[in-house]
């Protein structure tokens, strides 16, 4: 019918007598190149709970960042009070941008087994500054999120176990289990480690680890996503810092590489800790589960996690 009106030479009073319909209906289809209905609302849809700059504000944040939405409603949420979980996710949605991209290769995720705190993934990472390689050492948390990193211009037996006793020196409560690939820096290679001589030697990083009361536990072999949790914090880091920046010298990236822990550590909100930062959260199971703890976590202030004794390593 609309079709036929559009085509029709007739007068608007004898179509619409003939279909029935008010004339200024035909007149309106007349006008129209289409027959299908027009869309109804308005024209350009709007949040009404941000403004034209804080929607953009927010559209700009997801894509520079690629977070997830919950992580992106507490970063933003301090400068946009008003900001709700539902409106950030329409917001979203109006853009085109709610779903995140998948990276190449990535395993389908698996909740991990729940352990109280105090079960530490350890890694190994090169990153680069103009001056050279580096070794990035970093260790989190499996529970509390807590992340510890150090730089090295050595990834060995005597690097990796130095770092193991600063993370148990920093970390305010008992280490109980410490999970690591088999690299040669943490364990002996396979051939040696259940040769006839084993009982009779133990590997630096080892003898740390029974001398501080944890267990070592090794991944299989070639199943490096089973440390999962470090190596996805070693590409977080790395996306944040040399992957991202250029840095003329390794302080560039030490100093850096400071200030984006201590951020991660006091300042992010994350979702797997109920919107508490990894900080709250080990303050939180300080005031539940006294025991678990060797100090204060209140001790560790912001701006005083670093001594002069300590150099490069940061949390």
């Amino acid at each position: 019918m609309r079709r036929a009106i559009q085509n029709s030479q007739e007068s608007l009073n004898v179509l619409a007598k003939r279909h029935g319909i008010n004339p200024k209906t035909v007149a309106k289809w007349r006008k129209r190149e289409f027959t299908h209905d027009a869309p109804m609302g308005p024209k350009e849809s709007h949040s009404t709970v941000l403004s034209l700059e804080e929607e953009a504000a927010v559209v700009a944040f997801r894509k520079h960042t690629l977070l997830p939405l919950d992580d992106c409603l507490y970063a933003l949420q301090p400068s946009i009070p008003h900001l709700t979980r539902s409106s950030l996710h329409r917001c979203f949605q109006r853009h085109g941008i709610s779903r995140l991209p998948e990276a190449d290769g990535d395993k389908p995720k698996k909740k991990f087994n729940a352990y109280p705190i105090g079960y530490f993934h350890i890694d190994i990472a090169e990153v680069r500054t103009k001056e050279g390689k580096l070794y990035l050492f970093v260790a989190i948390d499996r529970t509390s999120k807590f992340v510890f990193v150090q730089l090295q211009n050595k990834a060995n037996r005597n690097t990796a176990t130095a770092f193991l006793k600063a993370v148990i020196e920093t970390v305010p409560y008992k280490i109980h289990t410490i999970l690591t690939d088999n690299g040669i820096q943490f364990t002996f290679p396979a051939r040696y480690r259940n040769g006839p001589t084993a009982q009779y030697v133990t590997h630096m990083f080892d003898r740390c680890c029974q001398i501080n009361g944890i267990e070592h536990r090794l991944t299989k072999p070639n199943h490096p996503w089973t440390n999962g949790q470090v190596e996805r914090m070693n590409r977080t880091i790395k996306d944040a810092t040399v992957k991202r920046y250029y840095y003329d010298s390794h302080d560039q990236l030490k100093a850096h590489l400071h200030r984006f822990v201590m951020a991660y550590n006091f300042a992010k909100r994350l979702k797997a800790l109920k919107g508490l930062t990894p900080y709250e959260y080990i303050c939180k199971i300080w005031k539940n589960e006294p025991d678990r703890f060797i100090f204060d976590p209140f001790q560790h202030t912001v701006g005083l996690n670093i001594s002069k004794k300590r150099g490069n390593q940061t949390r």
